[in-house]
């Protein structure tokens, strides 16, 4: 079959699964909470969890999601598909010039599609019911990507999309929803899927719309020691601010080891932490803002927060039974107790997946496993 006869088949593959979802009566808006860890189809990785963590009991800030139907009915609608088709068949994704040039020409292409009026009155009514559920007009808002591929087997899409933070009123959504769906054609993405055998017809994206914390601070933690795989501890980064700087490794954030059975503080290292992400109240932009130099090296997380952090940690591996990447922030609006959220939770990719060796013989009671572990000098998982 040549390229073009492929492409065809391809496409109309992915028509017929998209009249499909349509007649079936799939939304193409749904809030979080109508989530579980299984909607992956529908709302793709991240929202996915986001629902998973709701329904669990975990305080997630509120939100909801242009689903994969949405974005379908986008693309059709746009009419592009073929074209965008034609432009990355047969890319070498070896050449970056020629990567980016065609990323570029794809995004654009995209960005300047209008969404139908039913797609804009309904994510307009569903912001409007957002703000009214965090008492805030024009509530601002992260909108992040969450592709369907994230959580494949093998594959590696976390982060090859876009999240664009502090966004307020629903024109500015809508305009960063398109944003999201154009980054489905990043150079990076693009040259990814060429690379691994993935087709576009096994993509879709989904684009979440989640109410802001307004962070003191923010960061990451692993119920894993993400250097050498210990099950014993809880590992926290933080930084001032939101999350980016830490996520980015633009800083050298504060890191916290905490035993996961007693949640006592084991290990506490403040780093010089020279700029933080804050909205700019005049612009209503997040930017980078240098620390002052008196609070550079003054922790950025109080004890009890660290201890009401690693509890949440343990609850969602429990709920997950895996260790987890935990994103999380500190709201400065609201007291201790309720201040916590949860952002985000995807299971630990690297050292949960090995192998873990044995210390006792096969067949051994468990003080013979108690006691191999003491004489091997090794600390019990």
């Amino acid at each position: 079959m040549n390229n073009t006869a492929a492409v065809n088949d391809k496409m109309s593959r992915y028509l017929k699964m998209a009249a499909g979802a349509a007649a079936s009566g799939t939304p193409v808006v749904c809030w979080f909470e109508e989530c579980l860890k299984d909607s992956v189809p529908l709302v793709g990785g991240k929202c996915s969890s986001l629902g998973e963590l709701i329904n669990a009991g975990v305080r997630v800030p509120p939100g909801f999601a242009l689903t994969t139907e949405g974005y379908r009915r986008f693309m059709a609608d746009a009419g592009i598909d073929r074209e965008i088709q034609s432009m990355v068949t047969g890319i070498d994704a070896q050449d970056l010039d020629a990567l980016e040039k065609v990323s570029m020409a794809i995004r654009e292409m995209i960005e300047a599609q209008p969404f139908s009026t039913e797609i804009e009155d309904l994510v307009a009514e569903n912001y409007r019911r957002l703000s009214v559920r965090s008492c805030m007009p024009a509530v601002p808002v992260a909108v992040r990507s969450s592709a369907t591929a994230e959580d494949l087997a093998g594959a590696s899409f976390a982060g090859q999309q876009d999240t664009y933070l502090w966004v307020r009123g629903a024109d500015d959504v809508l305009h960063h929803m398109r944003r999201c769906i154009s980054s489905l054609y990043t150079g990076r993405a693009i040259a990814y899927r060429a690379n691994h055998g993935y087709y576009d017809e096994q993509m879709a994206i989904s684009v979440g719309v989640q109410k802001m914390a307004n962070s003191f601070t923010a960061g990451v933690m692993f119920t894993i020691h993400p250097t050498n795989g210990d099950r014993s501890v809880i590992v926290i980064d933080s930084n001032y601010g939101f999350g980016e700087s830490v996520v980015s490794g633009e800083v050298t954030p504060d890191n916290f080891v905490v035993n996961k059975v007693t949640l006592e503080i084991l290990e506490r290292t403040i780093s010089q932490k020279d700029i933080y992400y804050t909205v700019d109240q005049k612009t209503q932009k997040p930017r980078a803002i240098e620390v002052p130099l008196e609070r550079q090296k003054v922790q950025s997380l109080l004890d009890d927060e660290i201890t009401e952090l690693a509890w949440m940690g343990k609850q969602i591996e429990k709920h997950y039974g895996q260790p987890m990447d935990i994103e999380w922030a500190v709201d400065k609006d609201l007291p201790f107790g309720g201040n916590i959220f949860i952002l985000q939770a995807r299971p630990e990719t690297v050292w949960s997946q090995k192998k873990q060796q044995t210390v006792a013989k096969p067949g051994a009671s468990a003080m013979d496993h108690i006691l191999a572990g003491i004489l091997a000098g090794k600390r019990l998982k």
